[in-house]
């Protein structure tokens, strides 16, 4: 099984296009080290031939543009991505579905909230009822193992995770299981998994357990603290408040991701503000004597 990183920034990107924080600034103007990223996402397949889609970002295009894989092959019009699963109904997450408008039906998968979510509050898949179409399949949050039409060699498991739904969201401030899911992905040839989860706002016992049973944890990177945007004078709210678990601190991703020295461990989703984006920074330094990996554009996994 072969999971490529097509975007690991949150949303915005980086550097984001109106921000002129250290680490944006830093990077335009070279004076720190780091890679620009694009919005997360994720593409995933079993036989180097059909890719999943894990959530459709605003940059699509240029990272399909990136990704050979994904590129026409063979017929007049075609691509390698066969299908698109969404962990949750967040702009940045589904905007890039509008932009495969041109393509067959498109196959998405999601829980029945999202689909709520992205047919009323942001109803992307009503617009695209006017152009390719979308063959909805619903996911269960019940933990049933199912396999998607058309991809072999993969099949998935959705987890409810605690986080938050998207603003336009009539659920916003009161959240529901199946606003926000994980989904451990497992190769069916050698039992091998990566859990998924771009917005994780907490890790209970439920989904430490099924973090423990991975091989490889791709999990949120958002913030490096919880006041990381205020401090900045960039926004008003807390990491907890908008769904995302930060690094640092007591009860923090670095200390919950302790308890599973086994697993190949990544942050993906990483906010323009984390200052783990700066590779020569104390922060980064951290990460590395942890153990902890941070994704990239174009990084490859292969369980």
């Amino acid at each position: 099984m072969r999971v490529k990183v097509l975007g690991s920034a949150a949303g915005g990107g980086f550097p984001q296009w109106n921000c002129n924080c250290r680490n944006c600034a830093g990077l335009r103007a070279g004076t720190i080290r780091a890679r620009p990223r694009s919005q997360s996402s994720i593409a995933v397949s079993g036989d180097g031939e059909h890719w999943v889609l894990f959530n459709a970002s605003p940059d699509i295009l240029a990272q399909i543009g990136a990704t050979p894989e994904l590129q026409p092959r063979g017929a007049l019009r075609s691509s390698g991505i066969a299908a698109v699963a969404l962990t949750d109904g967040q702009i940045d997450h589904a905007a890039g579905l509008l932009l495969l408008r041109e393509g067959d039906r498109l196959p998405l998968y999601s829980t029945d909230l999202v689909h709520e979510d992205l047919m009323a509050g942001f109803p992307v898949l009503r617009l695209l009822d006017h152009f390719c179409g979308v063959d909805w399949h619903r996911v269960s949050i019940d933990g049933t193992w199912f396999a998607m039409d058309g991809i072999d060699g993969i099949d998935l498991q959705a987890l409810p995770l605690v986080s938050k739904p998207a603003p336009f969201s009539p659920r916003r401030d009161s959240p529901q299981p199946g606003d926000n899911i994980g989904f451990v992905i497992r190769d069916q040839r050698s039992g091998r998994s990566v859990f998924y989860a771009p917005g994780l706002a907490e890790i209970d016992a439920r989904v430490s357990r099924k973090m423990a049973g991975v091989d490889c944890l791709l999990v949120d990177g958002t913030f490096w603290t919880d006041d990381e945007m205020i401090s900045l004078g960039v926004g008003r709210k807390h990491a907890h408040e908008i769904g995302h678990l930060p690094q640092a601190g007591v009860g923090g991703m670095i200390e919950q991701l302790r308890e599973f020295p086994n697993a190949r461990r990544v942050l993906i989703h990483i906010n323009n503000t984390n200052p783990i984006l700066d590779e020569d920074s104390a922060e980064r330094r951290m990460l590395e004597h942890e153990g902890i990996e941070v994704a990239f554009d174009g990084m490859e996994l292969t369980l």
